[in-house]
């Protein structure tokens, strides 16, 4: 009698285990580690375009032969996209006064603004700064998508100008991290063959 007790307390242990286990993956967020995992995708593929690029060509369009070819160069696209780990951080709720870019930072780099040639380095910060601020930031936006609530990425977009495209916060940030950055990381894919270094 002893021994079926015995597995009878066993049984209800393993399944009050396996209950408990249950709620507490439901009760984990299942949407940002979706959107992260691009982001973690697209941070990789900007870290490989850099090999072999110099710093003293960072900021410089592509030249084909006695032809300069007007596209974005490596610190605006790199600058540009720095821009965004902040409003995503933000937006789900988190500290993001350690990642906002400054004024000038915002201005050199944001969506009006023109991408120019920087022959003597006197526009643009170093390529130190400019990739340290974009993979510094990322990273932590990337943590704080992979933490956040479920629900948040389920509210309005906060953007009114873009509400139409990305009704919702998670679809704007999916649009943040995966399309438009690659978007641009396929420019600088362009501009390394442009400028003689080949693919990454």
């Amino acid at each position: 009698m002893a021994g079926y007790f015995t597995q009878f307390v066993k049984m209800l242990a393993e399944t009050d285990s396996i209950y408990t286990s249950s709620i507490q993956a439901e009760s984990m967020p299942k949407i940002g580690p979706m959107i992260a995992a691009s982001a973690q995708l697209g941070l990789g593929y900007a870290e490989r375009l850099l090999k072999d690029v110099p710093a003293d060509r960072f900021a410089r369009f592509a030249q084909v032969g006695d032809t300069t070819i007007e596209s974005n160069h490596p610190a605006f696209i790199y600058g540009h996209l720095g821009l965004y780990a902040s409003r995503v951080i933000a937006e789900l709720g988190c500290d993001a006064s350690d990642y906002n870019p400054s004024a000038e930072y915002d201005k050199l780099f944001s969506k009006d603004a023109v991408c120019v040639d920087d022959p003597d380095g006197s526009i643009y910060p170093s390529m130190e700064d400019v990739t340290s601020h974009l993979f510094t930031n990322y990273q932590a936006a990337i943590a704080a998508l992979e933490q956040a609530d479920d629900s948040i990425f389920e509210q309005q977009n906060p953007n009114e100008a873009m509400r139409a495209k990305f009704a919702t916060v998670g679809a704007m940030h999916a649009f943040y991290v995966g399309g438009h950055f690659m978007l641009h990381m396929g420019q600088m894919s362009a501009w390394r063959r442009m400028a003689g270094f080949g693919p990454a």
